[in-house]
């Protein structure tokens, strides 16, 4: 019996492997085209997340990493034209 555990594993990750897994949870597949299972996926998933925080993966290229972003000026509104602003008027107070 291999005496590899979750945490070993993390820690003997190539960045090879990583970039692997984060594309098989990105794409849902293995490299063969096998899709993943849900049990798969998730152990992929906490894998690749735990890589990054123990090698201090910059934040903007981690997975799920969600760029900020702002409307006009400095999202304030300044700058968004009455048009597009009045898209997000509750249509329930007219």
């Amino acid at each position: 019996m291999s005496d590899m555990t979750f945490e070993r594993m993390i820690q003997q990750m190539t960045p090879a492997i990583y970039d692997g897994l984060k594309q098989a949870v990105a794409l849902r597949k293995w490299p063969d085209g096998r899709r993943l299972t849900a049990e798969q996926t998730e152990l992929c998933l906490e894998a690749v997340i735990r890589y990054e925080a123990e090698n201090q993966v910059p934040e903007e290229q981690r997975v799920g990493y969600l760029q900020q972003r702002t409307c006009g000026g400095a999202g304030s509104g300044a700058g968004v034209s009455p048009e597009l602003a009045g898209l997000a008027r509750d249509a329930g107070r007219d």
